[in-house]
């Protein structure tokens, strides 16, 4: 079978292996779609702190049950599947204590250890999600970005029914997350960036409303959008230290900021008036399986907007030239998506 190899940032080089026999406990895979997402580009360009070479990259993906092993009852060949690309000890504080996503020894699959970016792969049963089949697989490779959305809106411990949200970024997770948000409830939703690509996107896929702050007053735009009151809770989607700084300038007294972006450099924050206005800060990472569960849910309801998020596809033989475009394309590129079989 085929495998794709990232030997160095900016080169992918791919070798015919022998296709993998899955253990007792496991399924095999066909790999029908694979996502790119943000990390994988920072992998891409070598940015990424916790990721060596060579590296097979793919945890977005979406298959179908080949085979499984001695020991598997609940899946068959033929099933429509997606997994969670997590791996974990199982033995730390964490683990012990239902909070596997953060282990303290978590390897995740395409960065600290090898991902589906070949024919087939093989996954524990334990770590792998049936989709429904009327799903496409392109939808079903958007299960993993959407549950990241559904971990990060839970982390604010909020029932979302009739809230105002803001979202800080308007590229694929915060789309997702301003998109989940609704669909949990949530009374209207104001997305922020400087994309007016992917503000339009946004409002395709029904958010309420928009802002390009380079355009508009954010401070004014939620006062008459949101009213005094304000955002119930603001989602930080960026990563960036304008973005953050924007969040904790905007928010009204005793609101809960969720930093779902990943920040390449340590931004500077003002924690004076994270203390004065007692502003929660709460981290958000990965997910876990009712995560991928709420996902489906969502979008077997109707209340999640994917196949729009889905702006190109590429074969797997140019799976580099999918970088390329991402690379050239910038903020027109949302989610790009790898036909593998």
């Amino acid at each position: 079978m085929l495998q794709a190899v990232m030997t160095e940032p900016g080169r992918i080089m791919f070798h015919q292996i022998d296709q993998p026999v899955p253990a007792a406990k496991e399924v095999l895979i066909r790999i029908k779609k694979i996502g790119v997402c943000g990390s994988d580009i920072h992998v891409y360009h070598g940015l990424h702190p916790y990721t060596s070479y060579p590296v097979v990259q793919g945890h977005e993906v979406s298959g179908e049950i080949v085979a499984v092993g001695a020991n598997v009852s609940t899946f068959a060949p033929g099933d429509k599947v997606t997994f969670m690309p997590q791996v974990t000890c199982g033995k730390c504080y964490p683990c012990r204590h239902g909070m596997y996503h953060i282990c303290d020894d978590l390897k995740v699959m395409g960065f600290q250890t090898s991902g589906a970016a070949q024919e087939y792969f093989t996954v524990p049963t334990d770590m792998t999600i049936k989709l429904p089949e009327n799903m496409s697989y392109e939808a079903g490779a958007m299960i993993e970005p959407v549950s990241v959305a559904v971990h990060a809106l839970g982390r604010a411990r909020e029932n979302l029914t009739g809230k105002q949200i803001l979202v800080l970024g308007a590229g694929p997770i915060g789309n997702l997350v301003g998109q989940v948000a609704k669909g949990l409830g949530a009374k209207t939703v104001m997305i922020v960036d400087l994309s007016d690509f992917r503000l339009e996107k946004a409002k395709a896929c029904g958010i309420d409303f928009i802002v390009n702050p380079e355009k508009e007053d954010l401070h004014a735009a939620i006062l008459r959008d949101f009213g005094p009151d304000k955002a119930d809770l603001i989602m930080e989607c960026v990563g960036g230290e304008p973005t953050i700084t924007q969040a904790i300038a905007c928010a009204r007294k005793g609101t809960t900021i969720v930093v779902v972006g990943v920040f390449g450099k340590k931004p500077q924050v003002d924690l004076g008036l994270v203390q004065d206005r007692e502003l929660s800060l709460i981290g958000t990472l990965m997910y876990q399986k009712q995560d991928y569960e709420k996902a489906i849910e969502l979008a077997e309801a109707g209340k999640l907007c994917l196949e729009p998020l889905v702006t190109d596809k590429f074969p797997f033989r140019s799976y580099l030239d999918a970088y390329h475009y991402i690379d050239s394309a910038k903020d027109r590129a949302m989610k790009v998506m790898i036909n593998v079989g």
